[in-house]
């Protein structure tokens, strides 16, 4: 689709097209906004009858020719507007200029389906964008930017769909928009600021923050989206060039939230940012204190549980959190992701069985795509010797990560194990074809093979994989000779 347009007035003067603010498909009319300004022609408020005469202003760069037709026929469309007929021809250009009546009024513009009609102007002017505007098809064909719609809340839901849709320019250009148009939300700053900080310019998205403070109508989001956009920055930036942005500045504004309106949600955040501090006493306690609140989650539990493994808690305090994050989460309709860090807790606690029930809730909730949970959960079948099971788990892992040597390994080491020779053979070959300088995949496919009796190619690979650096070819080799 188009990444620009302009358009042309009637003096020939062109002005680039800033946004799009309506469009209809089915009747191939748009509504711009333009950089510049220019007069307006006046829109008719009255219809035209048949029978009346209307002139069409083609596009010309020098004086118009104007146009006189007469209205063959009116018909109405989605209940009060006028679909004008007109039994002439115009010329191929002319698709998209005005008709105007005695009175120099717009009254439509002209649309050619095989004939020459026109869509009623009023149509036109009251076209506009929604917050779902951004899933509409024809308009996601172009590049050109969608306006903002008029109401805060539709504007943050178009934003928030536009997101994952535009690049990161487009979509600041959106955000200067929001705050244009929303001056006292925090919405459009806090998301600006996000912009600038990911272009490591911090001083930028100190000040926007700081004027977002003084004219957000809801200061307590003002100062907790700053201290999100500190922690953010010094957690996933590790930038440390900016010292004006610290973990403290962050606590600091969190607590300056809570101050102007005491949310409990607020106290989470703060109590995130000391988790990232270090400060992981006073994390854990402010944990179990909004425990007692009404924003009581698994998350919580799940966050505390984190705290007091940093603390080297006991393993079973530890697993008293995990056991209520479960709890809570099933209550809140939120919980696979506790069964998750509850069955890696209790793998690393060696309790395989219990840890594989939780893999499976865990699989049957989220339904994940992600080759490490299968392998997680294979290694743990591989413990307690749920063959059956494990050459499942080790088949889906390699399957989501082909291109992993190590995983082909583990299945022929497993087919090894099992007796299952040909897979094993085609295992440990495509480990070879993966990762040629991989010793693993040469040592298995060896003991393969001499399980089959194919001596000459056991000791060809088991040679490979001494020479490659494995100590326990060497052994093999001996034993076979």
């Amino acid at each position: 689709g188009a990444t620009k347009a302009s358009i042309v007035d009637a003096s020939g003067r062109s002005m680039a097209v800033d946004a799009i603010m309506g469009a209809d498909e089915l009747y191939d009319v748009a509504k711009f906004r333009v950089k510049g300004s220019t007069a307006a022609a006046p829109i008719a408020q009255k219809e035209s009858a048949a029978g009346e005469k209307v002139w069409l202003v083609p596009y010309s760069i020098k004086k118009p020719n104007f146009q006189q037709e007469d209205i063959s026929s009116v018909e109405k469309f989605n209940t009060s507007y006028n679909y004008y007929i007109f039994s002439c021809s115009a010329p191929e250009n002319a698709v998209g200029c005005p008709f105007v009546n005695k009175n120099g009024q717009v009254i439509g513009l002209m649309h050619s389906n095989g004939k020459v009609t026109a869509i009623d102007a009023n149509y036109a002017k009251q076209l506009k964008v929604t917050g779902l505007t951004a899933l509409d098809a024809a308009l996601r064909e172009t590049s050109i930017r969608t306006s903002l719609p008029d109401t805060e809340q539709d504007a943050i839901t178009m934003m928030t769909l536009k997101k994952g849709q535009c690049t990161a320019d487009e979509y600041a250009q959106y955000a200067d928009e929001f705050i244009e148009k929303f001056p006292t939300s925090a919405f459009g700053y806090k998301e600006k600021s996000a912009y600038l900080t990911d272009k490591v310019e911090y001083d930028a998205a100190a000040k926007l923050m700081e004027e977002c403070i003084k004219k957000a109508a809801a200061k307590d989001e003002a100062h907790s989206n700053y201290a999100d956009l500190i922690y953010q920055k010094i957690a996933y930036k590790g930038d440390s060039t900016y010292t004006a942005w610290t973990l403290d500045k962050a606590i600091d504004e969190a607590q300056k939230a809570y101050a102007a309106k005491p949310q409990p949600v607020y106290k989470h955040q703060e109590a995130q940012i000391n988790f990232l501090k270090g400060n992981y006493q006073k994390a854990y306690d402010m944990l179990m204190d909004l425990t007692k609140t009404p924003i009581n989650s698994g998350e919580l539990y799940f966050e505390a549980a984190q705290a007091k493994t940093q603390l080297k808690a006991p393993s079973k305090e530890i697993e008293v959190l995990l056991d209520s994050a479960v709890n809570v989460g099933n209550r809140t309709g939120i919980v696979g992701t506790y069964y998750l860090a509850r069955a890696q807790f209790l793998a690393e606690q060696k309790e395989y069985r219990r840890a594989i029930a939780d893999f499976n809730m865990y699989d049957s909730i989220a339904r994940p795509v992600d080759p490490t949970f299968f392998y997680a959960r294979y290694q743990c079948e591989l413990k307690i010797r749920m063959w059956q099971q494990a050459l499942i788990d080790i088949a889906r892992t390699c399957y989501l990560a082909p291109q992993q040597p190590t995983y082909f390994a583990e299945w022929a080491s497993l087919d090894l194990r099992v007796k299952r020779i040909d897979e094993g053979i085609s295992a440990a070959s495509h480990c070879i074809e993966l990762a040629p300088e991989y010793a693993d995949g040469y040592l298995l496919l060896g003991l393969l093979q001499k399980e089959k009796n194919m001596k000459a190619e056991a000791l060809k690979n088991l040679q490979k994989a001494k020479e490659l650096g494995d100590p326990r070819a060497e052994e093999y080799i001996k034993k076979m000779k």
